[in-house]
C-alpha cells in the first residue's frame, strides 16, 4: 500500500509502506479520505509520538470501505462503509483499527466528508457531555470557535438547546460561528472574553484549547459551579492557579485527552464512539449538525494541507482525499 510518510514537518511524501492486516477484533479500513487535525501537526514535528502499539502512520480519523475484518468481529463485514477513530495510521490507504472505534456513515452524508467527524464528535461529546455535564439552557463558551472542534461544538450545544459564546480571530470567523448559532461571538483581538461572558452571567462550561494563557481568565469567566474543560495547550503547558477564586465559584477544572484513551473500559474509546454514534449521528441525521470543511486536498498533497491549518487561513476542518 501507500501512504504518507513524514521525513519532517515540512516533509510529507507519498510513498509505498508495508500492507497492513486485521488482527483480531479489528476492521480494516479501505480509505476514502483522512481528518487533518493539529495532532497530526505535532506528530509530524516530532513533538506527539503515537501511544504505544499504534501505527507510526499520521492520521486519527478516516471514513471508508471495510475491506477486511479480523476474528472475534461481529457486528461489521466487508462492504460497510464507515467512519473510525484512530490512534493513528490513517494517512494511508488502508488502516486497521479496533471495532469499537467503527461508526456507520450517519445518514446523508458523503462518504468521503464523514471523516471531518470521528475525533471533532468524540472530543465534543466526550468532554461537554460526558465529562461536564452540559445540559440544556446552560451557557458554553467555546475557545476558537470557527476550528473543527468549535465548529461541531457550537453546533452540538445548539442542539442540546443550550446558549453558545465563542472567540475566534477575525471577522469571518465570528460571522461563520454566528450562522453555526453562537449567540456570543468574541473578536479576541478586540474584546475581553471575560467581560463579555461576565454580562451574560458567566459560563457553565467553557472548552479551552489554549491552555496556559487563558487559565487564570477562564475562571474569572466561569459561572458558580461552572467547569473548565482543557482540551489542548495551544498557549502553553504551565501557568499558576489561584485556588481561592476558584473555591469561591465552586469550580471546576478538567483536563482531559482522546488519543491515549484505552479502547475499552469505562472512559475508553469504545465508550465514548457508542455514546457518539447513540447521541450525535442521529443529530447529523436530522441535519442539526453537519461537518464544516473548510479544504480538500489530494492525499499526496498533504504537505499543503498541514501548511492551511497551520497558518490559522481556514475554518472547520481540512480533508486529505485519498480516493483520488
Amino acid at each position: 500500500m501507500f501512504a504518507i510518510v513524514a521525513e519532517s514537518a515540512d516533509r510529507l511524501t507519498w510513498q509505498p509502506a508495508p500492507d497492513v492486516a486485521p488482527a483480531p477484533g479489528e476492521v480494516l479500513i479501505k480509505v476514502a479520505a483522512a481528518g487533518v487535525n493539529r495532532a497530526d501537526l505535532l506528530q509530524a514535528a516530532g513533538k506527539y509520538p503515537p501511544p504505544p502499539g499504534a501505527s507510526d502512520i499520521i492520521g486519527l480519523e478516516v471514513s471508508g470501505t471495510i475491506e477486511a475484518v479480523g476474528d472475534h468481529v461481529a457486528h461489521w463485514s466487508p462492504g460497510q462503509q464507515v467512519c473510525a477513530l484512530l490512534a493513528g495510521g490513517g494517512y494511508a490507504e488502508y488502516v486497521a483499527v479496533p471495532a469499537g472505534q467503527v461508526m456507520p456513515v450517519p445518514g446523508g452524508l458523503e462518504l468521503a466528508h464523514a471523516a471531518a467527524l470521528p475525533e471533532v464528535a468524540c472530543t465534543v461529546w466526550s468532554n461537554l457531555v460526558m465529562t461536564a455535564g452540559l445540559r440544556a439552557a446552560q451557557l458554553v463558551l467555546v475557545h476558537g470557535g470557527a476550528s473543527g472542534i468549535g465548529t461541531h461544538a457550537i453546533q452540538v450545544a445548539r442542539a442540546l438547546n443550550c446558549r453558545v459564546a465563542v472567540t475566534a480571530g477575525s471577522r469571518n470567523k465570528l460571522d461563520l460561528c454566528a450562522e453555526l448559532g453562537a449567540e456570543i461571538t468574541i473578536d479576541y483581538r478586540n474584546a475581553d472574553f471575560v467581560d463579555v461572558v461576565r454580562s451574560a452571567g458567566g459560563a457553565d462550561v467553557i472548552l479551552d484549547i489554549m491552555g496556559a494563557v487563558y487559565l487564570d481568565r477562564n475562571v474569572d469567566a466561569l459561572a458558580d459551579d461552572g467547569r473548565l474543560v482543557i482540551i489542548g495547550m495551544q498557549g502553553g503547558a504551565k501557568a499558576e492557579l489561584n485556588i481561592a477564586k476558584l473555591l469561591g465559584k465552586r469550580g471546576g477544572i478538567i483536563a482531559t485527552a482522546l488519543r491515549s484513551r484505552p479502547v475499552e473500559g469505562p472512559g475508553g474509546k469504545s465508550d465514548i464512539v457508542a455514546r457518539v454514534v447513540d447521541d450525535v449521528w442521529p443529530m447529523v441525521a436530522d441535519g442539526l449538525v453537519r461537518p464544516v470543511i473548510g479544504a480538500e486536498f489530494p492525499i499526496a498533497e498533504a504537505q499543503a494541507a498541514h501548511e492551511l491549518l497551520a497558518s490559522g487561513d481556514v475554518s472547520g476542518k481540512v480533508l486529505l482525499r485519498v480516493d483520488v
